[in-house]
This record gives structure tokens, sequence and C-alpha cells, in this order.
């Protein structure tokens, strides 16, 4: 769990800031980080499902205006992952526009 914190203090998120779909993938990585399994194929596959999953939740419409915005930055935040995971040559911008979406749209 130290790991866990050290990784999310880094991005100024705390445990309880995290979904319970976000918890489980977090917790699938440290897993297979401590397996020597994790692999950059991996890890867009973690990505690849979360955004199928909150793009599904932004499809439904019982939400109120601030449920609608946290779904879209969430969205937002896991196309920017799988974008970076896609392109090397623009990693580092994705990387800290990723990073800046994740704690803007906690506050």
């Amino acid at each position: 769990m130290s790991m866990m914190n050290s990784i999310l203090e880094r991005i100024g998120l705390k445990y309880d800031d995290l979904s319970k779909e976000e918890e489980k993938t977090l917790h699938g990585w440290l897993e297979k980080l401590e397996g020597k399994e994790l692999t950059v194929s991996s890890v867009r596959d973690y990505i690849i499902a979360m955004r199928r999953s909150v793009d599904e939740e932004v499809s439904k419409t019982s939400h109120n205006s601030k449920q609608d915005l946290f779904l879209k930055a969430r969205l937002r935040n896991y196309i920017l992952l799988e974008s970076f995971l896609d392109s090397q040559g623009k990693t580092k911008k994705m990387l800290e526009r990723t990073i800046a979406g994740l704690v803007a749209s906690r506050k």
C-alpha cells in the first residue's frame, strides 16, 4: 500500500479519491509490477477497459451536472493516457497534461 500511496501523492491524490474501478485497476497494476508482469500492452489494456467503462457511464442520462463533469474529466484522462501509450513521440507532453487533468478533475 505504501507504493500505491507514494504514486498517488506524486500526482496530488489520495487513495480515498479513487473510484472503486480505479482502485481495482491500480491494485492489478501493482500486483503485476510485483510479479514483473507489467507491460505497456497490459497497461494499455487496462486503460482501454477503464475508458470503455467510463464511456458507458457517460452515456447514461441519470447524472447531475457535477457527476457528468467528473465522468467527462475521467474519460478525457483515459483518452489521453491511451494516446500517451500509443505515441512515443509526444509522451512527455501527454503525461504532463494527463497528470494536470487528474489533479484538476479532483478539485
